[in-house]
């Protein structure tokens, strides 16, 4: 009864594993499927990389600092800009001051005004000075009335500030919490965004290879908790004092108050064999058209290297239910009409229904009354707090140390 149970395997979990191991005890994970890392996972083919949609690591989140060896993942980071397509033109801009190959394209790109350009270092130069306890004390505004309110222009909003954080939030209205914007925007000016050569696998693979001490079961899917009596689906029976869900709640019949189960942002990400590159560097290019499917794309070669073939990530950001043969035809015709890309052989294609919680209330961290669901038994994930790998570990650290 005294080894603490993990419900779940996914980044929560394993720090929560880890701070576990640190307090002394010797915890079980019970696994649903034969793999470990939740929501980051990577398919190899052909020796490239596929990450299950489009994923990076913020090298600024304070969790993945503490908890991450990022000279072990081997980080590979995108440049600090994006490449706008615009009726087939592309517009570079980006971060001057942290890559001076952005200046000029990024004064002459005609994407915003002067005064645009100005007030993004402006506010670039308020966030790096915020701490980020503020930020998560604010009030709690829309990142599209925030960015009105800052007194951005509607062309930069529709241009740049839309795609790239419709790309990021998941959702193309800008409804998030303007905490979120301010907290992501902030990572993005005093860090990288990056992928791990193997992919973002590695990240969970890494957090695995730290455990000395909690024994893992994969393919191990839990039935029901019942007190502390844990059923699984095989018919097993497992009881302890100290029980972490790090998985949604309501997936094993319990209630919380902070899950929303209900209400999770879906996207789409697919993956295109392509006859060249054409932007032949680790950046982000982005669609500014909300109408579109495509939100996104990057040349999944250019950021790990040079493969048989060149191939292309594509992002949909979308709630509805389409198709497969309707999704694929459509986002050929919309990378041939706005990006003059000509998209080959479809790769592989990844319907993410859950991508990411949709969270009200947003905070660092949640409390210890967020993951107590009733005694001995605790939760933990990134839906308790914002949607984002930061948030997943910050949980897990919570819950962990609730454990007596």
């Amino acid at each position: 009864m005294n080894r603490p149970i993990i419900i779940g395997a996914g980044i929560s979990g394993l720090v929560a594993a880890l701070e576990l191991e640190k307090a002394g005890y010797f915890p079980i994970i019970l696994e649903a499927t034969n793999k470990i890392g939740g929501r980051v996972k990577t398919d190899v083919i052909n020796g490239t990389p596929l990450d299950h949609g489009f994923q990076v690591l913020l090298t600024a989140y304070p969790e993945a600092q503490h908890y991450l060896d990022y000279d072990q993942l081997d980080l590979i980071n995108f440049l600090p800009g994006s490449v706008i397509f615009d009726k087939k033109e592309m517009r570079k801009i980006g971060d001057p001051l942290r890559d001076s190959s952005f200046l000029w394209s990024t004064l002459f790109s005609g994407i915003g005004s002067l005064r645009d350009k100005l007030l993004v270092l402006f506010l670039n130069r308020k966030l790096k000075k915020k701490s980020i306890k503020a930020i998560f004390n604010e009030a709690e505004i829309s990142t599209a009335t925030y960015l009105r309110d800052f007194g951005f222009s509607d062309g930069m909003i529709h241009q740049f500030f839309q795609p790239f954080f419709a790309g990021i939030f998941l959702e193309k209205e800008l409804s998030t919490s303007s905490r979120m914007f301010e907290f992501v925007f902030k990572m993005f000016s005093t860090g990288n965004a990056a992928i791990p050569r193997r992919g973002m696998e590695a990240i969970p693979l890494q957090l695995v290879s730290q455990l000395k001490r909690t024994d893992i079961r994969t393919n191990s899917a839990v039935r029901e908790l019942d007190g502390n009596t844990i059923k699984l689906e095989n018919g097993e029976t497992l009881s302890s004092n100290n029980i972490i869900v790090a998985v949604s709640p309501e997936l094993i019949g319990l209630k919380s108050d902070r899950s929303n189960a209900h209400k999770w942002k879906s996207c789409v990400n697919l993956y295109f064999e392509i006859k060249e590159s054409v932007l032949q560097k680790p950046i982000i290019g982005l669609v500014p058209d909300k109408s579109l499917l495509v939100n996104n794309v990057h040349y999944v070669s250019d950021v790990f290297g040079k493969a048989e073939k060149a191939m292309l990530s594509v992002t949909v950001v979308t709630d509805e239910l389409i198709a497969d043969e309707v999704l694929e035809r459509e986002v050929r015709a919309e990378l041939l009409l706005h990006c003059n890309i000509q998209a080959g052989k479809l790769v592989k294609s990844y319907v993410i229904k859950k991508a990411l919680p949709n969270v009200n209330g947003v905070q660092y961290e949640p409390t210890p009354e967020d993951v107590a669901i009733r005694t001995g038994v605790h939760c933990c994930g990134d839906y308790l707090a914002n949607g984002s790998l930061n948030a997943a570990m910050a949980s897990g650290r919570v819950a962990a140390r609730m454990v007596k």
